[in-house]
């Protein structure tokens, strides 16, 4: 069974998607903690981030900085917060959290409800700094 994220990445449910290369696919969070909270996921399902091959990993990474760069240009925050979980979709993914503190990246809290036209705001303008 397919996962949400692959689903995501076969455009069978709609997302907010900030960035995508042959490997590599980056969209917003709809359960966010932060305004321009960003997942970054392997096109390729795996379920455990180190289950990922070395080059790949370190790919995604790469990728990772780049739009954590323009998360930073586009939301004012002091840093980008980086997480991996893991249990909450079985596909692996990188969290990219703007933060102002550690209480920003607190998967405890309740998650934010953002508007559908916000949302797409956001995209854009984390997009334009690509």
């Amino acid at each position: 069974m397919s996962s949400i994220f692959t689903k995501i990445i076969n455009r069978e449910i709609p997302a907010s998607i900030i960035a995508e290369n042959e490997s590599f696919i980056a969209f917003l969070d709809v359960f966010p903690l932060a305004k321009g909270h960003v997942l970054v996921v392997p096109k390729k399902e795996i379920d455990y981030i180190f289950s990922i091959e070395d080059t790949l990993l370190a790919e995604m990474m790469v990728f990772s900085k780049k739009i954590a760069k323009a998360i930073e240009q586009a939301i004012p925050c002091k840093r980008i917060g980086v997480a991996i979980i893991g249990l909450e979709v079985p596909h692996a993914h990188i969290h990219l959290i703007p933060l102002q503190t550690v209480q920003d990246i607190n998967f405890t809290r309740e998650k934010l409800k953002v508007d559908p036209d916000e949302m797409n705001e956001i995209a854009t303008s984390i997009k334009k700094y690509l």
